[in-house]
């Protein structure tokens, strides 16, 4: 069955080869770069605007460029991300990518040059969206496009493989999407604009600890040394843990200092989330999929509450900080 666009943007949907001849060419293209998971970024861009309105008059154009820009560097990463563990046989033999959605190559549904051009494609109009952005702008910006090419090009191999794919995800959506998306639109970088994407950067990441725990024994298996191989399963869960509860203490002590308004305590409102992400964190992974979790998303499971958590945390802010924009 063809998936709907909200069943492409909102998870990864299931479907065979029958099925991807079936959709257009801009379908394939939104399932081959994993588009559910964009909303992190639009989410993480949204905030640097936002908080670039609070100080001044915002930039539509650099604004525009910024989200469009990132979005497009993640899809890049993400095409990347397949390719090369694709090409080191990473995900070969069922192995977890392939089970909870199409990894392209692996499914036979695109050819490496389909695959290459999609990202050059992809790559070029991020990298051309940065250039225009430099030239809008200044320096600063020209910093901030070499450093996001860096992660684009070398989050799969070798960082995600030797432990440092989680500290790059905490950096990319923290302050390097946030602050360089208040820079570009015409905001100054002030402290707590820097303290707000640290703080901010940590529900991307728990994300990706998520994911990382829930195929941690295929990782080992496979000598992928992700954060959660090397620091075992309970660690990690319990440092994914410790980076919410990082989060809301930061925040709330934040506000109680002066730093950011009152209205950033609505993210209070994502509690529910977090207390229900929380019990999972601490109870074993189940055999198969629990009545609690939406169809078609087995075998993710952690990774599938802190997802739900970090939208809702996310969203929160963004009202918060629009709040504090008007009043």
């Amino acid at each position: 069955m063809i998936p709907s666009w909200g069943a492409i943007l909102t998870r990864m949907p299931h479907l065979d080869a029958q099925d991807w001849q079936a959709m257009g060419l801009v379908k394939r293209w939104f399932v081959a770069s994993r588009s559910a998971v964009f909303i992190m970024t639009l989410v993480s861009a949204g905030l640097g605007i936002a908080l670039a309105a609070q100080q001044g008059a915002v930039d539509p154009l650099n604004a525009l460029l910024a989200l469009l820009g990132l979005t497009l560097a993640h899809a890049t990463n993400n095409l990347l991300n397949d390719w090369v563990d694709f090409r080191k046989g990473v995900d070969r033999d069922n192995y977890f990518r392939t089970r909870y959605g199409p990894q392209p190559l692996e499914s036979g549904l695109l050819s490496e040059s389909a695959l290459l051009g999609y990202v050059l494609l992809t790559g070029l109009a991020a990298f051309g969206c940065g250039v225009w952005l430099v030239l809008r702008t200044d320096l600063l910006t020209l910093y901030l496009l070499l450093a996001g090419m860096f992660f684009v090009l070398f989050y799969t191999w070798p960082l995600k493989y030797i432990g440092l794919g989680e500290p790059a995800v905490w950096l990319v959506w923290g302050p390097l999407m946030v602050l360089g998306s208040c820079h570009v639109a015409g905001g100054a970088l002030s402290a707590a604009a820097i303290c707000f994407s640290l703080i901010y950067g940590l529900g991307p990441t728990t994300v990706l600890l998520g994911k990382h725990t829930d195929k941690l024994a295929e990782d080992r298996a496979k000598r992928v040394h992700t954060l959660p191989v090397i620091l075992g399963e309970r660690a990690s869960r319990l440092l994914t843990i410790a980076c919410w509860l990082v989060q809301y203490t930061g925040i709330s002590l934040a506000v109680w200092l002066g730093i950011l308004g009152w209205p950033f305590l609505l993210v209070w409102l994502a509690l529910p989330k977090l207390i229900k992400a929380i019990r999972v964190f601490l109870r074993p992974r189940p055999t198969q999929a629990p009545v609690e979790l939406p169809a078609g998303v087995w075998p993710l499971y952690l990774v599938a509450f802190a997802f739900d958590h970090n939208r809702a945390f996310s969203l929160a802010l963004l009202v918060a900080v629009t709040l504090h924009w008007l009043f």
